[in-house]
């Protein structure tokens, strides 16, 4: 690197720059969960079955995650931000498209076409951030950063609850087209490519040394994960031939592309910033932190709604508390870390998680949403203490020429991870649920005197009240001690699951070790 790049600093104002960029990519994370809500409003609209809406969720996330390992090719062949502006420009006009599909057919193409622009956000994000900011001073930056990756997966189902119980679920996409021009001003006039972005670009722009098999392996085998991640559940898993297929040509492809991308002579994505200590126990780190963070976004609501009854928007409300903390906490922890080191606050942050997850364990099918909130803040409470100081300390060593693969590379575990935790979060609901409901049917069985004494006790009550005669008062009373049993049964699978997570989460305590012993912020990069 010349002395000239070494000295170089952007000419607009840093702090206005990742105020810019983390806009473009909070608007892109939030769409990942504000649509989940809205799948019955669009499938009643449709004239489709839920089935068949949920494509609208699986051909974004598909698109989403094949770009995101490959966007830092686009990034040197078209320059960094010219594609990080065509990709925000993109999205809204796909976001447009959208709120105004006449057909669930349009409306899957323009989700794929909005996941494919959307992947190259988060990445190209984060490197600008990296090169933008001082080692110094990217803790500090990262905290802003971290209201997007964070908070938007929180922020999401409230937000899209709320517009689809009051206007329409269009308007789900529609509400990205004014924070899409107003994003792609701020980014014409604050981001610039330093000097060394703009040499790669100029020695990179060559088609005939593509790694194009790279990217049909990269494709194939992420775009395939993903399909059997979000359909899994749906298709009863590995009992399904479509699953099989997919899931062995995931292993197929991934495996395949790891292979060529080490001994490719001018490789799609460059694998040698996972040499990095710092850099490979960060993604290991980031992706612990993102199965939880998604697999709990997504069950803590389900619970609420599915078990309590709660309307779309009030479970949204049961994380809205707990992503204002994480916003209130994540500065703290930033002012924290020229004084700490920073694996030891990472390991603060898996012990509390740990701690939050048993709390969880206390559930009782009566909870009421005071305690379902204060379960919620918990978790969120030990999230603060993750995300900013996993990202600072493993990008901390990063060479400055690796900093676009590392940001694709990162973003890439933290949103299969993602996915991942969702996945196997709702399976081991499902599958948990089962296993209670067999364990427990012995206590409902007519050979079962507390059985046959609480249904009398019911029957009885019911034709007190109600005068109904006895042998329909007893198939009354017989329906309220099922329903009471289904209840008890998943009321336990949740609690096995945050169990598991809880368990899960442990294994990461002492790994956090592995990270250098420096205070992050202070400590200057290996560039």
């Amino acid at each position: 690197m010349t002395d000239a790049s070494r000295t170089w600093r952007p000419a607009g104002n840093p702090w206005l720059t990742a105020i810019a960029v983390t806009l473009a990519a909070f608007m892109e994370v939030l769409d990942t969960t504000i649509v989940n809500v809205a799948l019955p409003h669009i499938a009643g609209t449709m004239s489709a079955s839920y089935d068949e809406a949920t494509w609208v969720l699986t051909s974004y996330l598909v698109a989403n995650g094949i770009v995101l390992p490959i966007s830092a090719f686009f990034g040197r062949v078209l320059g960094r931000k010219r594609y990080f502006m065509l990709c925000i420009v993109a999205f809204t006009i796909c976001s447009f498209l959208c709120g105004v599909a006449s057909s669930l057919g349009q409306l899957v193409i323009f989700r794929v076409l909005q996941g494919f622009f959307g992947g190259g956000l988060q990445p190209n994000q984060q490197s600008i951030i990296l090169d933008t900011f001082e080692p110094s001073q990217r803790g500090r930056a990262f905290s802003i950063s971290a209201v997007a990756i964070v908070v938007a997966p929180v922020l999401g189902p409230t937000l899209g609850g709320w517009i689809t119980d009051n206007f329409t679920w269009r308007w789900v996409f529609l509400l990205n087209v004014p924070v899409g021009v107003i994003t792609t001003l701020a980014v014409l006039q604050l981001v610039e490519d330093p000097p060394w972005v703009k040499r790669e670009t100029r020695q990179r722009l060559n088609w005939r040394t593509v790694d194009f098999p790279g990217i049909a392996l990269i494709a194939i085998g992420l775009g395939c994960l993903q399909v059997m991640l979000d359909r899994g559940e749906d298709d009863d898993w590995f009992s399904s031939p479509f699953i099989v297929t997919f899931a062995v040509l995931a292993a197929l492809g991934i495996i395949g592309a790891i292979c060529r991308l080490l001994y490719a002579k001018h490789p799609v994505v460059d694998l040698r910033c996972m040499r990095d200590r710092n850099f490979a126990v960060g993604c290991v780190m980031i992706a612990a932190f993102a199965t939880v963070l998604y697999g709990s976004a997504v069950i803590v609501p389900q619970l609420a709604q599915q078990q309590l009854g709660y309307t779309a928007t009030l479970a949204g409300l049961v994380l809205s508390p707990g992503a204002l903390l994480i916003t209130l906490e994540i500065p703290i922890i930033s002012r924290l870390m020229p004084h700490v080191q920073t694996r030891l606050l990472i390991m603060t942050g898996f012990i509390l998680l740990v701690a939050a997850l048993i709390y969880a364990r206390t559930l009782t099918p009566d909870i009421d949403y005071t305690t379902l909130v204060k379960l919620r803040s918990a978790q969120s409470i030990a999230i603060g203490f993750l995300f900013v100081p996993v990202t600072t300390l493993a990008y901390l060593t990063v060479p400055t020429a690796l900093n676009n693969d590392a940001s694709a590379l990162f973003t890439m575990f933290r949103n299969v991870a993602g996915s991942i935790g969702i996945s196997v979060s709702t399976a081991l609901i499902r599958e948990r649920s089962q296993a209670w409901m067999a364990h427990l049917s012995g206590h409902m069985s007519p050979f079962s005197q507390n059985y046959q004494d609480t249904l009398a006790r019911n029957a009885q009550s019911i034709m007190d009240s109600t005068g109904e005669p006895l042998v329909q008062a007893m198939q009354t009373a017989s329906g309220h001690l099922y329903e009471t049993f289904v209840s008890q049964a998943t009321i336990l699978a949740y609690i096995d699951v945050f169990g598991i997570l809880a368990c899960f989460c442990g294994l990461f305590i002492p790994l956090a070790l592995l990270f250098s012993p420096v205070k992050a912020s202070g400590a200057a990069g290996g560039h």
